[in-house]
């Protein structure tokens, strides 16, 4: 079976539904998208090995991995998703220890956050692709990374139909705040391991600059 090569597009999370995250990922070479519901912990995990800009205090889970690995030299080659069953993604992780490599199960969540941080490939069959693969309408370049509108009304109706463990995440409206605010707040966050809040307020200053 053919293998596709995966992008992360983004993370959407629920504006009804508590705790509940969608990860998008694209095909490199087409237009259809992966959405994969995950919980607030592997969402938070991805969101700040996507923000290069929020450094935690100390290490999360997947990062204590990283440096684990690093330590006694381990490398993640890649992240294959290979098998859905009853809407559930299965995926493994290839790695590599003094020339031997070895494939480990993970969950997919777990598995692209590691990957993020090894900097690995992501790649699905094309089977899978097939068979969970949607279309949604296409971000502006400007916006790239980004989830639209009309992308978001599309994943809260897949993301409402999955149970979640019910941790509220943080959502407020930065707009009130001046420059100087946020920043403050941002570092406050950062401080407290409130990676959420951190993300949402560094969006709103790139908003800005």
């Amino acid at each position: 079976m053919s293998l596709v090569r995966l992008n992360i597009k983004g993370i959407s999370y629920s504006q009804t539904q508590n705790g509940a995250y969608a990860l998008i990922l694209s095909e490199m070479d087409g237009e259809r998208k992966l959405p994969i519901v995950i919980g607030a912990f592997e969402a938070q995990s991805i969101a700040i090995a996507l923000e290069k800009e929020i450094k935690p205090p100390r290490p999360l889970t997947h990062d204590l991995f990283k440096n684990f690995a690093d330590r006694f030299g381990i490398v993640i080659k890649q992240v294959i998703i290979h098998k859905l069953v009853d809407g559930v993604f299965y995926s493994s992780i290839i790695c590599e220890h003094e020339g031997l490599e070895e494939i480990v199960d993970a969950r997919t969540s777990d598995a692209i956050a590691l990957a993020l941080r090894f900097n690995a490939p992501i790649f699905t069959y094309k089977n899978i692709l097939d068979k969970a693969g949607i279309f949604l309408k296409t971000t502006p370049k400007k916006n790239k990374g980004k989830i639209s509108k009309d992308e978001e009304i599309v994943l809260e109706e897949l993301i409402s139909g999955e149970d979640k463990e019910s941790v509220k995440p943080s959502k407020q409206n930065f707009s009130k705040f001046s420059l100087k605010e946020l920043n403050e707040m941002l570092d406050e966050a950062v401080a407290n391991e409130d990676y959420e809040r951190a993300a949402s307020i560094r969006d709103e200053i790139s908003k800005r600059e």
